[in-house]
């Protein structure tokens, strides 16, 4: 995962595409809370008022509102009734050093977009290391089952084309939250797509090829996403939930850029 300020520490666990190291099978995993579900305002007592007021200060271009509350309620059950489940019973049926080099083996493709991006963001000191890791891990990890360039101080550097776009001024434009990726914005969401295209394009060790050839591995990277990502949905106990990730993660991506 990459490293930011404290401000946006929660937001670290929305990075959807992604790649926390992931927890262990007996970590305890927050029961579900539907923040919205039993929110119960009594304007007469004035209730809730002090956090409405504090929101206002959380404040994001969000013109498609009604609508992605929707969606990000979707995700939330789907996290809670499908996903997770999926996730669990991998993390029983398979040994943890297993899991781990899956893991660094799509951490590895996803080095091809991030040398891309350091690159049309001119950052070629990162484009270096990147392409060290990408040499390294390739070679002497096997195909990337094994982090070795992590251990040789070469650390993944996350670089995505919403990035480059902020980069080259492009405007986040508004907020929207996509169907089980969950936080993004118009411009984020485009650069995702274009990431993925990009990757495809490239086929680095033929990977796409061989993804397509034995769909099975397309199930599995869609679980290894989700184990390397400890957010829960309502583990904020807030009936504003929705405001705060909302906030958190448009300063994350605002810190990002900036660096």
């Amino acid at each position: 995962m990459k490293t930011f300020m404290p401000l946006a520490l929660l937001a670290a666990t929305l990075t959807v595409g992604g790649q926390a190291q992931a927890q262990d099978a007996t970590a305890e995993v927050p029961a579900y809370q539907d923040p919205l579900l039993k929110l119960d305002i009594d304007e007469r007592e004035n209730r809730y008022q002090f956090e409405r007021s504090s929101l206002r200060a959380l404040n994001v271009h969000d013109p498609l509102e009604g609508i992605n509350r929707r969606i990000y309620r979707f995700n939330a059950r789907f996290d809670r009734y499908v996903y997770l489940p999926v996730v669990r019973t991998y993390v029983w049926a398979t040994p943890e050093p297993v899991r781990t080099g899956v893991s660094n083996v799509f951490d590895n493709l996803r080095d091809i977009p991030n040398l891309g991006n350091s690159l049309l963001q001119g950052k070629f000191h990162l484009s270096a290391q990147t392409t060290a890791r990408l040499l390294f891990n390739s070679i002497f990890g096997l195909a990337g089952i094994f982090d070795v360039a992590e251990g040789m101080g070469l650390p993944q550097q996350d670089e995505d084309f919403g990035q480059t776009l902020g980069v080259w001024g492009v405007p986040p434009g508004p907020y929207v939250v996509i169907p089980f990726l969950g936080p993004s914005s118009l411009r984020d969401g485009t650069g995702r797509a274009v990431d993925w295209v990009f990757e495809d394009y490239v086929n680095f060790m033929e990977n796409r090829d061989f993804m397509n050839n034995y769909q099975a591995t397309w199930g599995l990277w869609a679980i290894d996403l989700r184990y390397g990502i400890p957010f829960r949905y309502g583990a904020l106990d807030s009936p504003f939930e929705y405001d705060q990730v909302r906030y958190l993660h448009t300063k994350l991506r605002e810190f990002e850029i900036s660096r």
